[in-house]
């Protein structure tokens, strides 16, 4: 007995083989969920060093627009890279809410800011969606998978990203090597 094989089974497998690859799913994972705008997304806790208040960082000549700047924090210089700018959102004034996360990535500190952190989530296996296939022209490598979480009577959507793929990338200028 053969299965039968349509373009939508083919797209259901690839995108499966592509999470497991990597690792979203069958796994349960700590995720810390932080919001851009209207979406939210989680990277892997394990990545956070602390999570600190908006300062304005020291703007270096001749980066790209979404560095913002370095911080000295406790003599170790850190990039801080503004995630608004870096996804061509809408600019925001930074208020109270708006914090920089830190992050330990491929051996290196590195400060995201983001409009506000949410929580921090265990999902489960069964609350993990693959991330849909993208054509070439949209980089969505770093998004790993669709999580689900429960709010009050509904649910809500987190898209869980690969923050160490996504510093690594070359366009970020960042890291000297790419996260595999």
């Amino acid at each position: 007995m053969s299965a039968i094989t349509t373009p939508e089974s083919q797209a259901v497998a690839h995108a499966a083989s592509r999470a497991v690859s990597s690792g979203a799913l069958f796994a349960p994972r700590e995720v810390l969920s932080f919001k851009l705008g209207t979406e939210e997304y989680g990277i892997d806790i394990l990545k956070v060093q602390e999570i600190r208040g908006y300062e304005a960082p020291t703007r270096i000549a001749g980066t790209p627009g979404f560095m913002k700047g370095v911080v000295n924090l406790r003599g170790v210089i850190v990039p801080i890279v503004d995630m608004r700018v870096r996804f061509a959102l809408p600019e925001v004034k930074y208020d109270a809410f708006t914090v920089v996360i830190i992050l330990n990535v491929v051996g290196r500190t590195v400060g995201i800011v983001v409009d506000s952190v949410s929580d921090v989530l265990e999902l489960g296996a069964d609350q993990i969606r693959p991330a849909p296939d993208f054509n070439a022209q949209i980089d969505a490598d770093y998004i790993t998978g669709l999580g689900t979480v429960k709010a009050g009577d509904g649910e809500r959507m987190l898209i869980l990203m690969n923050i160490e793929q996504f510093l690594a990338s070359t366009d970020m200028g960042l890291m000297d090597m790419r996260v595999h």
